[in-house]
């Protein structure tokens, strides 16, 4: 039985109403949670909400390409996009020219069907990636004491208790905890995690390591220390104290 969540759907991107009905029935029939977008926009904006767990894409979309897809997902930062970079994207398409499948594969996609298709072998080839994806090495979950934040499932947990937090929450604290004793400048901040090249403009920083503060410290826990006049830093302590170095990779 398939794995994925309502949190992890499978992602349909198909012009063609028919074809994404049919999809959308036979993989929800066979246990998935299939997400559908009939045009490179909707995808785009069902992007900013979920992380799917696989896209399964036309090639050829009303407003854009399915390569665009692909590119959009390869180039996400995994920080402040919800979007794993490395999520599996089939592309599904009439064009079945050696050139579009080899230019396919050079953008990222991970395999290329050719309409019509067999749904037999497609749903087989979408399970197989699955596989693969569960089997990738949980690198990158980081510990500091009580916190432990896992970038490939977006979680983040202290003293074992889900913590939530909002999209730019959590892409300050992935930027803090990669070197938890270091003091990251204000600045810094604002650009990494903002976008902000400007100097000056601080408040909004402020108050949002102020709510991740609040929210990591629920179990008296102390976490995201500000450095007066410089920026932040996640905890006051030596490394052995804070439990450091803390990363896993499985």
């Amino acid at each position: 039985m398939p794995s994925t969540s309502p949190d992890s759907p499978l992602l349909i991107v198909e012009d063609d109403d028919l074809t994404r009905a049919f999809l959308v029935e036979h993989l929800a029939a066979d246990g998935y949670d299939p997400l559908a977008a009939a045009t490179l926009g909707e995808a785009l904006d069902h992007l900013q909400m979920v992380s799917p767990a696989l896209i399964l894409s036309d090639l050829t979309l009303p407003d854009g390409s399915g390569l665009d897809l692909v590119a959009h997902v390869r180039a996400a930062d995994g920080i402040v996009s919800r979007v794993d970079p490395s999520t599996p994207v089939v592309l599904l398409t009439g064009r079945g020219a050696e050139m579009d499948r080899v230019r396919g594969f050079e953008r990222g996609a991970d395999d290329y069907v050719v309409k019509p298709f067999s749904y037999a072998e497609l749903r087989l080839r979408i399970a197989g990636l699955l596989r693969r994806v569960e089997r990738r090495p949980e690198a990158g979950v980081v510990r500091v004491g009580s916190l432990v934040v896992d970038p490939s499932r977006r979680s983040v947990t202290v003293q074992g208790e889900p913590v939530r937090l909002t999209q730019k929450e959590y892409a300050l604290l992935l930027t803090l905890v990669r070197e938890p004793t270091r003091v990251f400048p204000k600045d810094e901040l604002l650009e990494t995690v903002w976008g902000f090249r400007s100097p000056g403009v601080t408040r909004t920083i402020d108050s949002h390591a102020c709510r991740l503060r609040r929210k990591l410290g629920g179990a008296g826990d102390e976490f995201v220390v500000n450095v007066w006049g410089v920026g932040y830093r996640l905890v006051d302590a030596a490394p052995a104290a804070a439990g450091l170095p803390g990363r896993v990779a499985a």
